[in-house]
């Protein structure tokens, strides 16, 4: 199993560069990235099935550049169904407003 994810700004159309990225399973913390110049990063390479949160650093990230944002962070609760299938968990992000689909 693998699972990464992308990060958009949709306000400014440009990757999210530079945002902290935690990878959670129960209360333990799998995995802890920051996005790359593209807002990518991969989070982890093996795993198991289960429920799986990824936390977004949004608030910090948006304070970062002098933007105020209504969501200091972003929480994304997904399982993972096949522990042998790749994860893509994007995340379309605006100051007021967000959305996430399962990528491939």
């Amino acid at each position: 199993m693998s699972i990464s994810t992308h990060v958009l700004d949709s306000v400014l159309g440009r990757p999210a560069a530079g945002m902290t990225v935690q990878l959670l399973r129960g209360p333990q913390l799998l995995a802890s990235s920051v996005t790359d110049a593209d807002g990518r990063c991969r989070l982890l390479e093996e795993g198991t099935a289960g429920a799986h949160r990824i936390v977004f650093g949004t608030g910090e990230w948006f304070a970062d550049q002098g933007r105020e944002t209504f969501y200091p962070s972003v929480t994304l609760e997904f399982a993972v169904l096949d522990p042998t299938a790749h994860h893509h968990v994007p995340l379309l992000l605006a100051p007021f407003a967000f959305s996430t689909y399962r990528g491939s």
